[in-house]
């Protein structure tokens, strides 16, 4: 018993509120709130015409905060950064990715398989919890360009949001000011989400649990992501 005890204290809480997500995930409770578009919230978005800024700023903010595949990656991209100056340039890569094929997917309509789409975002928070491992450089003895990689599975995260705003079948009255309405407000919710990420994160590198459990939350992180394929596949082959 005791030496159970003492394995449960040499967890950081964070190692223990990852682990949580994992199990929420594998749940499939979130999958409810794939791209943080609740219910409700299709609804309001499906009936309204005409510039509505304030509101469809709210459901921006709201996608960011709650969705738990673009927090996911964020995590693992701002897990090993820790000057101010270069987590803002992976989080503007990101942005502009997000926002570019977000903004293009709709105005255009121009959509892809929803699962598919999924599936690679999915295999984005995979692609960074192996990146953070170092197992790149061990297994072809090279490292990719994370800038690039980040802007790239910026792009797609922002294309698997337009597909599924798509589908909702947005009013053309004021359509392109409520987009820009609803970017805003992702990125206002990305701001937020970050800060509490960074608060948790600087308060846990002070200990010394950081470095000895940076592997394991990586491995859960990396298990996260091939979750979220799965679900994706499992949707593909159902559909």
């Amino acid at each position: 018993m005791m030496n159970f005890i003492s394995a449960r204290k040499a967890y950081h809480p964070l190692v223990w509120v990852l682990l949580a997500t994992f199990l929420f995930l594998a749940t499939g409770i979130a999958d409810a709130y794939a791209h943080g578009v609740a219910e409700g919230d299709q609804g309001y978005v499906q009936e309204v015409s005409g510039v509505q800024f304030m509101p469809f700023m709210y459901l921006g903010a709201k996608h960011m905060v709650t969705g738990y595949d673009h927090l996911l990656f964020l995590f693992g991209v701002i897990f090993f950064l820790y000057r101010l100056k270069d987590i803002g340039l992976y989080v503007t890569l990101f942005a502009v990715g997000h926002s570019t094929t977000m903004l293009f997917g709709v105005l255009t309509g121009i959509s892809a398989n929803a699962y598919v789409i999924d599936a690679i975002i999915g295999l984005s928070v995979v692609y960074k919890a192996l990146d953070n491992l170092g197992a790149y450089r061990r297994w072809f003895g090279v490292q990719p360009n994370t800038k690039v990689a980040t802007l790239v599975f910026g792009l797609f995260h922002g294309f698997g949001l337009a597909t599924k705003i798509q589908e909702f079948e947005l009013s053309p009255d004021g359509l392109l000011t409520n987009l820009i309405a609803f970017n805003i407000g992702v990125e206002v919710g990305q701001l937020l989400a970050l800060s509490a990420i960074l608060i948790l994160m600087g308060y846990w590198r002070k200990s010394g649990s950081f470095a000895r459990h940076a592997f394991a939350v990586n491995v859960l992180l990396m298990g996260a992501g091939f979750l979220l394929v799965g679900y994706q596949i499992t949707g593909l082959i159902v559909a």
